[in-house]
């Protein structure tokens, strides 16, 4: 059974739920793209500290935001997590969410991290967690100097030597949309023309096989986020060690604008029927145990203000000490989104 059919299925079932919970019987339904096991204890923690049941069906985020199209006001739906800032701005520009105050999730999410204020002020969507976009290179083949910032990927002595995702994915159009926000469309376009004739090979897999192919000697340097690799480097597996034995990481321009994050976010459905609940649940997701559960389970950063991680791999990916990001509004990335698949398409970049 294919997973877009299981998610119909998983849709109607929810639909079905929530059409027989009773006054007493209080729930949730969530339409999630987090496909982490471990979000599990998330679930769980929440219903056993509010009484408050999750109803849940799992598709990616594209599917998500078609599926609320197709619904609705007969949506099921209550609060939609996605994984992708682009996918975020999207469901907000398409109003499929709806715009909520809450002092708790203003006061725990920094203002970059969110959706640019509705005109009464309501925030349509909340950044949960951070992953950074980093660059993973060769230790035997690659000098740090020479891959430190975004723009190297992109430039002549590099030829040849990278691995990438499809440029389309939703992971590098947001790392795109940033670097346009940052340099300008004219630059930006270069810079991404650049990168093609860089290329190792085609576009291909995750980032996960970028890493891998860059150890074994495929290319020389790869585009991942940061949890890729950490999973690796926490990993028991004698093959996933020798792949993190063999390559080193780099957060890119430190001295410059910073690394780019990208977001796990959320935000309440726009025909939300348990709407207190959603908020409820949303406002727990930013709470220091959920925030906790993202750095630990699924090894992210924090978004929430004030978090003390205690990640062995994300802190040995930065040596113990903090690093510079980016502080772009996150907002802005999804408004570059279709210039910047323009851009791709002008580039060549598959």
């Amino acid at each position: 059974m294919s997973k877009t059919v299981k998610a119909l299925l998983g849709a109607c079932a929810l639909a079905a739920a929530a059409g027989t919970v009773s006054a007493q019987d209080q729930v949730v339904n969530l339409y999630s793209a987090r496909h982490y096991a471990t979000d599990e204890a998330l679930y769980s923690g929440f219903t056993k500290a509010t009484g408050i049941r999750i109803n849940r069906v799992d598709a990616d985020d594209a599917g998500i935001l078609a599926r609320l199209k197709a619904e609705g006001t007969a949506s099921p739906a209550d609060v939609i997590l996605l994984v992708d800032a682009a996918r975020l701005y999207k469901g907000e520009v398409d109003g499929l969410f709806q715009p909520i105050k809450s002092q708790v999730l203003n006061d725990a999410i920094p203002a970059n991290l969110r959706s640019a204020p509705a005109a009464d002020g309501g925030i349509a969507w909340f950044g949960l967690s951070t992953r950074a976009r980093v660059i993973v290179y060769s230790k035997a083949r690659v000098q740090k100097e020479d891959v430190d910032t975004y723009e190297e990927l992109g430039a002549p002595k590099n030829k040849g030597k990278l691995c990438i995702r499809s440029g389309s994915h939703p992971y590098n159009l947001s790392l795109f949309g940033a670097v346009t926000e940052h340099m300008g469309e004219q630059k930006a376009e270069a810079w991404l023309k650049g990168m093609v004739a860089n290329l190792a090979r085609p576009p291909k897999g995750g980032d996960t096989d970028q890493i891998k192919a860059v150890a074994s000697g495929e290319c020389d340097i790869a585009v991942s986020n940061s949890y890729y690799l950490a999973r690796m480097m926490r990993s028991s597996k004698p093959e996933d060690q020798a792949v993190v034995s063999k390559v080193a990481v780099v957060f890119p321009n430190q001295n410059s604008w910073g690394t780019h994050m990208n977001i796990a976010g959320g935000a309440v459905a726009r025909h939300a029927k348990n709407r207190a609940n959603a908020i409820r649940f949303l406002e727990y997701l930013a709470s220091p145990e959920a925030q906790n559960y993202f750095a630990n389970g699924n090894n992210e950063w924090p978004a929430a203000k004030g978090v003390t991680l205690d990640n062995p791999a994300l802190k040995a990916m930065t040596g113990g000490a903090p690093f510079k990001s980016e502080t772009i509004p996150i907002s802005a990335v999804g408004a570059h989104m279709t210039k910047v698949q323009q851009m791709l398409d002008r580039a060549g970049f598959q």
